[in-house]
């Protein structure tokens, strides 16, 4: 679990206590009265399509004519 923090550290350190619930998964707040609150970070979805592109070096046409020489090999 991580860490906990007082109210007061984790109003003047917001952005570290975000940061470090979305790296470690929760962070524990707290208050004086001795109540525990549990910050976490939404699971935000994501297409399986949406991935980074990859640069291979070559041009859109020249990708377009390797695709075409390998279906005209199938034929």
């Amino acid at each position: 679990m991580g860490n906990i923090y007082t109210y007061s550290e984790a109003r003047q350190k917001l952005a570290k206590v975000l940061d470090q619930a979305s790296t470690e998964g929760e962070v524990l707040i707290k208050r004086k009265d001795g109540r525990v609150f549990l910050i976490k970070p939404l699971n935000q979805r994501k297409s399986p399509l949406d991935v980074e592109s990859v640069d291979l070096g070559i041009s859109t046409e020249e990708l377009v004519t390797l695709i075409r020489e390998s279906r005209e090999k199938k034929s």
